[in-house]
């Protein structure tokens, strides 16, 4: 029988961004449920929780993206999915900011940019972030497709994630980690440095995880590699 494999994009992002590893996933007995994060009311992580438990079967592989693997983790340490995750996939992924300090420096930055983007609308959005340095090194292809989703995407949703699953709203879970005693995969792509190191650290303070650099990625490892994401949906972690 098919696993389900809940999927949670990031920031920026809507459930389109697994088509290529659902296409990935057809033949390796996943059954893949990309969720829109937008729809989970509140847009914070206990909303995607709740929206993720409504959603998804009795048990169920969970995986999210770069924030959406934020809030996975989040997820599979609370109790509104208490016993009901098999096995939790990270990409791209950290447990947050632990120097208060930072965190708050964070959460200002972040409040400006959503206030930006309700100020100045969805083209400017798309081209602020195409500047960021963390996907300095995306192929063009890479770039034009994030470009295309980012359209998709309400500015008043991407202003009311940064405020609620942001980095610097969120909680650090980095203390927890060894909570987890359910199978965990953690994957980074090998030009993403800093979630390389990110990965290499959750996946050490995690007893049963495995962890993966997939080589010639960058952040989007979804796009990038799709079959390594898919392999990891269906594989056992160790």
């Amino acid at each position: 029988m098919a696993s389900t494999a809940v999927l949670l994009h990031g920031f920026a992002g809507t459930a389109r961004h697994w088509d290529r590893v659902i296409a990935a996933s057809a033949p390796a007995g996943v059954e893949p449920l990309a969720v829109e994060l937008a729809e989970a009311d509140p847009l914070t992580p206990d909303g995607v929780a709740m929206l993720v438990s409504a959603r998804a079967p009795a048990r169920f592989v969970l995986a999210g993206y770069s924030m959406g693997g934020r809030a996975a983790l989040y997820a599979a340490l609370g109790l509104a999915l208490a016993g009901r995750v098999e096995r939790l996939v990270l990409l791209s992924a950290g447990a947050g900011i632990e120097d208060p300090a930072e965190r708050a420096r964070r959460r200002a930055e972040d409040e400006a940019l959503a206030a930006s983007i309700e100020r100045e609308g969805i083209e400017w959005f798309v081209a602020r972030w195409r500047d960021v340095p963390l996907f300095a090194g995306d192929p063009p292809w890479v770039a034009d497709a994030v470009a295309h989703e980012e359209r998709a995407c309400d500015p008043a949703v991407l202003a009311a994630s940064l405020r609620g699953l942001g980095p610097g709203s969120m909680a650090p879970m980095w203390d927890r980690l060894g909570e987890l005693a359910l199978p965990v995969a953690v994957l980074a792509g090998a030009r993403d440095a800093r979630y390389v190191a990110q990965g290499r650290r959750l996946a050490s303070a995690i007893p049963r995880a495995t962890f993966e650099v997939v080589a010639g990625a960058g952040h989007r490892l979804a796009l990038e590699a799709p079959h390594a994401v898919a392999r990891a949906l269906h594989a056992e972690a160790g």
